[in-house]
């Protein structure tokens, strides 16, 4: 096969090397390509953005696969005219492209479909954005409609700082026509990540989880931009969320937009602010992320072509995804000056020596030669990428390489990655054991409210009976691990709490599941008599029960924890005001 890359930054690199690794493409093209693409494939001088040369390149060498990185040509349709012309090309088509061209359209379709995000509103004349943003008042999120290379977003901590930002968008016109109209949004708190998955408009396939770290500065200080760095996996993502994700989320906006007409077909990207057990959509965009595609693509032990051919095809059902298992860290290394104005020509020192490196790549992004030199003559110049057996240890060995590029003025973050060593790190304060995995749909009911009054917890899959020297072990140690609470969950003789019991002096809270035809009545009595001495705070069968199991272990540890009482009371105000707003729907005449 012959297949042609659209685009020329570091996500474009990470396709030529990976797609370069089929066994089914003999030439890899890509259009215009870096100096560091040009290792691993051919790079042809035609803008991302010319579309009619693009086309005619593809027709007279005779493309087999195109594959379109950034989101330019996307919104100008090149997915249409491709295959209007019989070609085969991945990536979304313009009306579905929409979904990140376009965030006025983006909120509608969230809006519609009941995906989580912020509450806010389109305005096209800025004196009526002005009186909204002093209604609601700060903080306050602006965002340019249209496509502004993932700098249109200002996030406003004032007033002042949200007018300032609606002159710059719509009066000033910084971002160009993509200022037209503004996005004025409510400011999510909480923890980003990125959630990417393909998609042939009815299969919906997940990669990894990932993290991206947007502003330029360490701490997530500074002005937004591209992209400073990613890793994956996650772990804000773990295995409860990245479902509710799924059901909530990924699933819901692809048949949204084929109810809308608008089927799609590609990278389906949400950009996630986390908080608790709240999943909010920042953003959706219509391709791989750059710079999560370096880290992502080096997790992919498949061939990715037989993939992207399946969802043009419609057949994504037919595939699966082999990863790597070691984490993945890439940090990027920009121009002085980035986002603002920066130099260009800048020689670029030690790449070889960087290269040299085992389970290291460094992908191109900003580069062009001058001569023999490689230089740097963008913004983002380079996407040093790095596996390692735990996040900690990518991280190292991603910086270890970093320290051997130089140019001058060379800029980068010190600290990605960081926070999900801060997650590693952090001790259980409950631990969640259960007799089997097919618990887990229930005693989900106790994660969740866990992650909601930001407790942390480990959970794990253990059972009394067929398994009881590792329970009674795990028991044992869970204090040495920093764990207070005990929540244990089982079905049938559900002797699972009173083992737990048994074996600690910890508080254990059991959970009756109902898994047998007495529809959990022996569950909840082999959980509920316990002999004097060794006792069990026994709740309702099933995921009422795991919801209270939940709810009662944060109200044990907020006996010696006052910011968790606090949120107890706040709870307690939220359902209130939940029962009043019902009541008062019922009263009111249409």
């Amino acid at each position: 096969m012959k297949v042609l890359v659209i685009g020329s930054g570091g996500r474009e690199h990470a396709y030529a090397w990976k797609i370069a690794q089929s066994p089914l493409v003999k030439k890899v093209f890509c259009a215009p390509g870096n100096a560091g693409i040009a290792s691993v494939a051919t790079c042809v001088p035609i803008d991302a953005e010319d579309v009619p040369s693009l086309l005619a390149f593809a027709q007279k060498e005779k493309i087999d696969l195109t594959i379109c990185g950034p989101e330019g040509p996307l919104a100008k349709g090149v997915v249409d005219i491709f295959e209007a012309e019989g070609l085969k090309i991945f990536g979304a088509s313009q009306k579905a492209a929409e979904l990140e061209a376009s965030k006025s359209f983006s909120k509608y379709i969230m809006e519609k479909y009941g995906i989580p995000t912020s509450k806010g509103q389109t305005f096209t004349r800025v004196q009526s954005a002005r009186a909204y943003v002093k209604k609601v008042g700060a903080p306050i999120v602006v965002k340019a409609d249209g496509l502004a290379a993932g700098k249109g977003v200002i996030v406003c901590q004032t007033v002042k700082e949200a007018l300032d930002a609606l002159d710059r968008v719509m009066v000033k016109k910084e971002f160009g026509a993509a200022g037209d109209k503004a996005v004025v949004e409510e400011c999510l708190v909480g923890e980003e990540a990125s959630f990417i998955a393909f998609t042939d408009g009815k299969t919906v396939l997940p990669l990894p989880s990932s993290q991206d770290h947007k502003p330029v500065f360490d701490d997530d200080k500074g002005p937004n931009t591209g992209g400073m760095g990613a890793y994956s996996p996650a772990p804000i993502v773990d295995r409860y969320l990245h479902d509710r994700v799924m059901k909530e989320v990924m699933i819901p906006t692809v048949r949204g937009m084929a109810a809308e007409g608008r089927p799609y077909k590609g990278f389906l990207y949400a950009g996630l602010m986390i908080d608790g057990d709240k999943i909010g959509v920042l953003e959706f965009n219509a391709r791989l992320g750059d710079p999560e595609a370096q880290p992502l693509l080096m997790r992919v032990k498949s061939d990715i072509v037989p993939i992207l051919l399946a969802i043009i095809e419609g057949r994504l059902d037919q595939c699966q995804l082999e990863l790597d298992e070691r984490a993945t860290v890439c940090v990027v290394m920009a121009s002085g000056g980035y986002p603002g104005k920066y130099g260009k020509g800048i020689p670029i020192n030690g790449l070889d020596a960087a290269r040299r490196m085992k389970d290291v790549v460094v992908f191109h992004a900003g580069t062009g030669t001058k001569g023999k030199q490689i230089v740097a003559n963008g913004g983002r110049v380079l996407g040093v990428t790095a596996l390692g057996d735990t996040v900690e240890k990518a991280i190292q060995k991603a910086y270890q390489a970093v320290e051997k590029i130089t140019w001058r003025k060379v800029h980068y973050r010190k600290d990605i990655g960081q926070k999900a060593l801060r997650r590693f790190q952090q001790k259980p304060a409950v631990g969640i054991v259960m007799g089997s995995d097919s618990d887990l749909d229930v005693m989900n009911g106790a994660v969740g409210m866990l992650k909601k009054f930001h407790v942390p917890f480990e959970i794990t899959v253990a059972s009394a009976h067929r398994t009881p020297e590792r329970a009674a072990e795990w028991a044992r140690n869970a204090p040495a691990r920093g764990i207070k609470v005990i929540i244990a969950g089982a079905g049938h003789a559900a002797h699972l709490a009173g083992a737990m019991a048994a074996q600690s002096t910890l508080p254990v809270i059991g959970v009756p599941i109902d898994s047998s035809c007495l529809q959990g009545l022996d569950a909840l009595l082999s959980t509920v008599q316990m002999p004097p001495g060794i006792p069990v705070a026994t709740m309702a069968v099933g995921k009422p029960g795991a919801k209270n199991a939940g709810l009662l272990a944060v109200q044990i540890l907020a006996l010696s924890d006052a910011e968790l009482a606090a949120r107890l009371v706040a709870h307690r105000k939220e359902m209130a005001d939940q029962v009043e707003r019902k009541a008062a729907a019922l009263l009111r005449v249409e």
